[in-house]
Formats: C-alpha cells, sequence, structure tokens
C-alpha cells in the first residue's frame, strides 16, 4: 500500500539525511557563500510533495537550448545556447521578470545539427588578468576546443576531436589542478572510445593552449580517461576527486569516479562487468530515468540534472571515492528536460532546462535557468 503523502516526505527527508550528512543546506553562511548575482525576489514556490527538500525559482526565461554555465568574477554568468550559437551573460543585475540576459555575440563558426552546436564554457581561473573563456562547439569536420575575449573571435587551441549528429560531447571545466578538462563523444562510431589515438570518446586535460597537460597518463596525449559513450556531466568533490556521468546506449547510465589512465568499458562494457580491465561505474540508472547531461558537487552530494528522466538525482558521496545509498529523485517532471547543473558563487545551483531541443515539450517560459536550493535536510530525524 502506498504511504501517505506526509509519510512519503518523511521518507524523503530521512533518506535526504542520511545521503547527506555533514552537508550544511539552505542559504549559505555569510562566511561560505562568497559574493552572490543580485537576484529578484523569487517568483516561484519551493517545489511541492515528495521534493520539498529541494526549492526552486526560475532566474532567467525564453532562452533557447542554453547548455553551457560559467560565471565571471563578477557573478553574472556566461551562457552558451547550443543551436542559436549565441553566447550570452546573464546577471548579476536583475529586472522585474528576472535576472538580466544580454546576448554578446553569435559563434558564426560553429554548426548547429543534431546534438552539435555551440556546448561547453568555461572562465579562465586568471580571467581577472587574461580576460579568457574557453568554447566548445562544432564545425561541419570537427569538435574543438576554442579560446576567446570578449568582443574578439575565438581561436582554435584543439581541432579534430569527432564529430556526428549525436554523440557529440561538449562539457568543459577547469580542475582543481588548474587544468582544463574537456569530454568528447565517440560520435556515433564506437570504436573512437577505445582508440588511444582519437579524441573521441575520451575525458581530455590540457594547457590553456591546448597541449597535453604535465602528468597525463599516455606520452604526448591530451587523454585522461577513455573507454566512454558519451560524457557530458563533470565535478570534483573538496578532495579533488573527479566525477562523471555518462549517457549509456540501452540498458545502463553511469556515474563514474575518474581516474587518469582508466578505461571505463564502451562499447565492450555498459554498465558493471566482471573484466578487471575495464572500471565499473558507481552506480547506474535506467536511461528512460535519467540520461543525465549535468553534474555538480555540492557539499557531500552530486547532483545530476536529467534530459530524458526530467528530474534531478542527489547521490551522496561518501567522501572516499564511492557512494551512500541510493540515489534519491527531485523535481521530477516538473520542468521538463533538465540539461545542466552548476555550483554558483553563492553556493546554490542554477540549472538549465532543455525542452526546446526538439525532443521536449517547452512551456510559454522555455527555456529557463533555475536557482536550487537544497534544504530542510538539517535537523530532520533530530530530537
Amino acid at each position: 500500500m502506498k504511504p501517505p503523502a506526509l509519510a512519503r516526505r518523511a521518507l524523503v527527508a530521512l533518506t535526504a539525511a542520511s545521503l547527506l550528512a555533514g552537508c550544511s543546506f539552505g542559504p549559505p553562511s555569510a562566511k561560505d557563500s562568497g559574493t552572490p548575482p543580485r537576484f529578484p525576489t523569487p517568483s516561484a514556490s519551493p517545489s511541492s510533495g515528495d521534493d520539498d527538500e529541494v526549492s526552486s525559482n526560475v532566474i532567467a526565461r525564453n532562452l533557447s537550448v542554453p547548455w553551457g554555465v560559467a560565471f565571471l568574477p563578477d557573478g553574472g554568468a556566461l551562457v552558451t545556447e547550443r543551436d542559436s550559437r549565441r553566447l550570452l551573460k546573464i546577471g548579476p543585475e536583475s529586472t522585474a521578470s528576472g535576472l538580466k540576459v544580454q546576448p554578446l555575440t553569435t559563434i558564426e563558426e560553429a554548426v548547429s545539427s543534431g546534438e552539435g552546436g555551440l556546448m561547453g564554457v568555461a572562465v579562465s581561473p586568471a580571467y581577472a588578468q587574461d580576460q579568457t573563456i574557453f568554447l566548445y562547439y562544432t564545425t561541419k569536420t570537427d569538435n574543438r576546443v576554442a579560446t576567446m575575449k570578449l568582443g574578439e573571435h575565438p581561436e582554435a587551441i584543439v581541432t579534430g576531436i569527432p564529430v556526428s549528429g549525436i554523440h557529440n560531447g561538449g562539457r568543459l571545466g577547469f580542475g582543481p589542478d588548474g587544468f582544463l578538462y574537456v569530454s568528447t563523444g565517440d560520435a556515433s562510431t564506437t570504436g573512437n572510445a577505445q582508440d588511444l589515438a582519437s579524441l573521441g570518446g575520451k575525458i581530455l586535460r590540457m594547457t590553456a593552449e591546448g597541449k597535453p597537460a604535465p602528468g597525463n597518463p599516455f606520452p604526448d596525449s591530451l587523454v585522461w580517461s577513455y573507454g566512454h559513450r558519451n560524457v557530458q556531466g563533470f565535478d570534483w568533490d573538496a578532495d579533488k576527486r573527479m566525477y562523471a556521468i555518462e549517457f549509456g546506449q540501452d540498458t545502463f547510465d553511469e556515474l563514474n569516479l575518474i581516474e587518469p589512465g582508466k578505461n571505463y568499458g564502451w562499447p565492450v562494457v555498459e554498465g558493471p562487468g566482471t573484466d578487471p580491465k575495464y572500471t565499473n561505474p558507481l552506480t547506474t540508472w535506467k536511461p528512460a530515468e535519467a540520461s543525465c547531461s549535468g553534474a555538480a558537487v555540492t557539499g557531500k552530494v552530486l547532483v545530476a540534472a536529467c534530459l530524458r528522466g526530467t528530474r534531478l538525482w542527489l547521490v551522496g558521496l561518501n567522501g572516499k571515492g564511492s557512494i551512500l545509498g541510493a540515489p534519491v529523485p527531485a523535481l521530477e517532471g516538473e520542468y521538463g528536460r533538465l540539461r545542466t547543473v552548476v555550483r554558483a558563487p553563492d553556493n546554490t545551483l542554477w540549472v538549465t532546462t532543455s525542452n526546446k531541443d526538439g525532443r521536449g515539450k517547452p512551456t510559454t517560459e522555455d527555456d529557463r535557468i533555475l536557482r536550487i536550493v537544497l534544504s530542510g535536510a538539517d535537523g530532520v530525524g533530530k530530537s
């Protein structure tokens, strides 16, 4: 028999509390919050039902497949739109309806087709000095990584990443070591993932000039890990461990602990296997419940934003490179397809929707950016 709503909410709260032990939720303290953007008054109430532990409000509307999000020193964010190929600045200024949305440029060299277009964006850790950003986009012949200063044209630093109508990867992020990490897909050619001479089906690690970073596991190679089908989300915990989520084919989507030189099995293995030369995932999902594209770590929780699954998954991390308990769903079906999740300067999360990508059911407000606060876990179950 299905438990009453109150009992179900309590069960979710208790599960979340066990997963999220050691984290501090709700609005961040002044000590930890940094300098946040100036947000408008929330126009949406906290989510209801079983998702009482996650509150959300819409801070930007009427976008078109927002794909990458990276924050600038002033608290505003650079946002890419995959299909329009526009680079936007969102915030920190606000309007009556949300944060100010300012188009900056269109990347004319990018080609939008299928799952390709203008995707990842990262801001240089030394932006105050070099004013440099990094972009990942599709052209007619490849996927590539480019550097750019706002107001100027992009300059490619890595070319030749395999391209296809699907499985183009595309996420960028600077790691705690100061190097740029890039996720690529197998570009619908499964052999790319196991071929160390191919940049497809990999996680790459490079300098700001696009050269192999010192300490990479393979000589004169950008490759950090391989055997990936299509990674579009990754992040690091406080102890500098890297986690990535991966689109499976028909059986399993994966969450992996990423370690240098490891082989994650695709296309030989999808999900867990028994061959020790392939690294098994920390957890898996059915693609219908996941198909996650974005990942962010906040405290001891990894949050995955899912497209087909139309939800967030909250995964407790144990601080030792593994997970605690079963992942907990949140915002299930409330905003449609969720593409990207990033940790904002105020330690909240920004989540983008992807309902205009040809596979969703857009509302009159789509696509949107949501501001998420994980709340209600502190004190749950205490006497």
